[in-house]
């Protein structure tokens, strides 16, 4: 991902403060490692024999058996894999993360009509825009208590493994937001991408 000097306004980011970064930017391509913070399980996956990508280059999805989820996105519809999972009656499995690094829950705000924003990357030898770019995930955990009723967990040695259906989680995602526009926003006051969205809650889905 590379930030311009200037943009949009209401874009959720601080144009012109990432030049460092931009300076160290790389072009997309499908060999490309998983970003190190996502931790250990989704390069494991990408590298696993058999395994696809797909080639959006700031939000790719990678899987096995999952091609045809995986060949839903494009461009602009970046989280359409997870409609597709959805679809298939899929399921949310978080490994001894929390709900701040659940990103179905992106889809559920989408859904609801939540702004969403516009990056830029490098890829295919230029610098390609990416409409549809999710807000801040640092509030979701607050969607813990209202999932109580339909979450499977079990513990693998000190991890807590959490199990959601995707179509129930998605469903109450977008009757909260649509209930209480600030729902699932984080309490950061420096945070630009909530702070955009207070301004501006809705653009439609």
């Amino acid at each position: 991902m590379i930030v311009p000097e200037i943009g949009p306004p209401q874009n959720g980011i601080s144009y012109g403060t990432f030049r460092d970064a931009n300076f160290m930017a790389e072009f997309f391509h499908r060999d490309m490692p998983a970003d190190p913070l996502m931790g250990v399980v989704p390069e494991t996956l990408r590298r696993t024999p058999g395994a696809v990508r797909s080639l959006h280059p700031i939000l790719s999805f990678a899987g096995l058996g999952a091609e045809r989820i995986i060949n839903t996105q494009s461009m602009a519809k970046p989280l359409a894999p997870i409609r597709a999972l959805a679809e298939d009656q899929g399921w949310v499995l978080l490994l001894g993360v929390p709900h701040t690094v659940n990103t179905s829950i992106h889809f559920g705000e989408r859904l609801a009509g939540r702004r969403q924003f516009i990056r830029w990357a490098l890829a295919d030898d230029q610098i390609v825009e990416c409409p549809g770019f999710p807000g801040c995930s640092a509030g979701f955990d607050d969607i813990e208590i209202d999932l109580a009723g339909m979450v499977k967990q079990t513990h693998i040695g000190n991890a807590k493994v959490q199990a959601v259906p995707l179509i129930e989680m998605i469903e109450k995602v977008v009757r909260l937001i649509r209930q209480d526009p600030s729902s699932l926003l984080c309490r950061r006051q420096d945070c630009a991408r909530c702070n955009a969205t207070r301004v501006a809650p809705a653009e439609g889905s």
